[in-house]
């Protein structure tokens, strides 16, 4: 990495691995997880969006849109260093770089990429409106209607996955994959994040509580989901 802004604002140890910059959120567990379940060597720096530490020019130098996580890769496609941003595009790519969690069979692939963005899509943008008007801006908006209908479309969601799930203990068959982690902590994240559990009744969906228990209490996403959390 040469810029000596960029580096000055994130100081870098070993210029040698990934840097991941991040925040415990839905979309950051989802890369924190990735590198320990893969075994990657990394850094992490912590991401402050309290503080729209986001929006800093150092920041924005990874990613221009100003949201978390990015990561920096020192040895690109290339051979130099690439900034890249997106949960989703990230996962795909340090699942192609180490040929793991991603299916080898040409179909099985596509299943996973299908659900990868189904994810990106559809779980991360309406789940994350629910927790917004449901716990972030319930004293600035009283209306009714986006709790309705955010409410609505996060059960609708939850059972697709709770069908899908009926018969395969993973989204892509039995097998464990990058679509399996960019979900599992939005699902998680309707309790430990939103307090909603119980207003979304959360258990009328067994197959997916027992499948988010699966992947929860995995090493590798125990200790992902604790990486850039406060001190």
């Amino acid at each position: 990495m040469s810029d000596p802004f960029f580096t000055e604002k994130y100081p870098i140890k070993n210029s040698a691995i990934i840097q991941l910059f991040s925040l415990p959120t839905p979309n950051g567990r989802k890369v924190s997880i990735a590198l320990e379940e893969m075994e990657i060597d990394y850094e992490a720096h912590r991401i402050d969006i309290m503080s729209n530490e986001q929006f800093s020019d150092a920041y924005k130098f990874l990613n221009p849109n100003s949201k978390i996580p990015s990561i920096w890769e020192p040895n690109g496609p290339d051979g130099k260093g690439i900034a890249i941003m997106e949960s989703g595009a990230i996962l795909l790519y340090l699942a192609e770089k180490t040929g793991k969690f991603i299916p080898e069979n040409p179909t099985a692939r596509l299943e996973c990429l299908q659900w990868l963005f189904f994810q990106m899509g559809g779980i991360g943008p309406m789940f994350g409106q629910f927790g917004h008007f449901y716990k972030f801006a319930a004293e600035s908006c009283d209306h009714p209607y986006p709790i309705k209908r955010y409410t609505k479309e996060v059960r609708r969601l939850l059972g697709v996955l709770e069908e899908r799930l009926d018969q395969q203990s993973n989204i892509v068959g039995n097998e464990y994959t990058i679509a399996d982690m960019a979900t599992f902590p939005w699902v998680g994240c309707l309790d430990w994040g939103y307090d909603a559990k119980e207003y979304l009744k959360i258990n009328d969906f067994p197959k997916v509580n027992q499948w988010h228990e699966r992947c929860s209490t995995r090493p590798a996403a125990q200790k992902g989901a604790k990486v850039c959390a406060a001190t």
